[in-house]
C-alpha cells in the first residue's frame, strides 16, 4: 500500500549472531552507518498530540520524513503508519525551512543502523543508546518468513516505536534528559531486559 509502512520490531541480546544468520540466509548489506535525527513540532504541540513525527535524518543522506498513525497499528503484532519522506539535500538548509515555518526541533535521538535487504524486506540491526535492535519492513507474508527463519516469535515483537520506549524509560528510571544520545547513556550500566518485556504484543 503506498505511503503506508509495515514493520515489526524486538530486541536482541546481542548483534552478532542475528548478523551472522542473515548473511548466512543470502541478505545483502547495503552498509552500517551512524544516525542523527532531529524531532520536530510547533509551540503547541501540535504533532506530538496527534501522534505524528515530523524528521530530519542525516546519515549517508538526509532525509525529511513525516509518519502519521494508522488504525490497524498493533494488530497481529505489525506495527502500521502512514510514511512520507523525501530525500533532501541539505541538512542545515532544511532545518531552517522548518524553522521558517515555526517548527522547531525538540528532541534529538541517535543509532547505530545497519541496513539489509532480503526477500523484499529492508532488515535493519539497531544499536541504540539503550540496546539492540531488529526492524523488519515489507509485506506483512515476506516479515513473517524472515522471523520465523531467524527464530523470532511473534509473541516477543515490540510494537512501540523508540521514542515511545525511551519516554516510557524515563519515567520508569527518572532519567532527566530529553536527548535520546549516546553520550547520555555513558555510565548507565542498567539492564532493561525485563522494562522491554513489557511492550511485547502478547505480554
Amino acid at each position: 500500500m503506498k505511503n503506508v509502512e509495515v514493520e515489526v520490531k524486538y530486541r536482541l541480546d546481542a548483534r552478532e549472531p542475528v548478523r551472522n544468520k542473515l548473511i548466512e540466509m543470502g541478505a545483502q548489506s547495503a552498509g552500517r552507518h551512524f544516525e542523527a535525527n532531529l524531532r520536530y513540532d510547533n509551540a503547541e504541540g501540535r504533532l506530538t498530540q496527534a501522534r505524528c513525527l515530523l524528521r530530519l535524518r542525516k546519515d549517508e543522506k538526509v532525509r525529511l520524513t513525516h509518519k502519521s498513525p494508522h488504525a490497524d497499528s498493533g494488530k497481529e503484532g505489525f506495527k502500521i503508519h502512514k510514511e512520507l519522506e523525501v530525500e533532501v539535500s541539505d541538512f542545515e538548509t532544511t532545518d531552517a525551512i522548518l524553522k521558517a515555518l515555526g517548527f522547531e526541533p525538540v528532541q534529538r535521538y541517535e543509532k547505530w543502523r545497519e541496513t539489509f535487504y532480503f526477500n523484499g524486506c529492508e532488515v535493519c540491526l539497531d544499536s541504540l543508546p539503550f540496546g539492540e535492535f531488529i526492524e523488519v519492513e515489507g509485506e506483512k507474508e515476506a516479515i513473517d518468513r524472515i522471523t520465523h527463519d531467524l527464530k523470532l516469535p511473534t509473541s516477543h515483537r515490540i510494537v512501540a516505536n523508540y521514542l515511545a520506549l525511551f519516554e516510557a524509560m524515563k519515567s520508569e528510571y527518572c532519567l532527566l534528559f530529553n536527548d535520546l544520545t549516546f553520550d547520555h547513556f555513558k555510565g548507565i550500566s542498567e539492564d532493561f531486559s525485563s522494562f522491554f518485556e513489557r511492550f511485547q504484543s502478547e505480554s
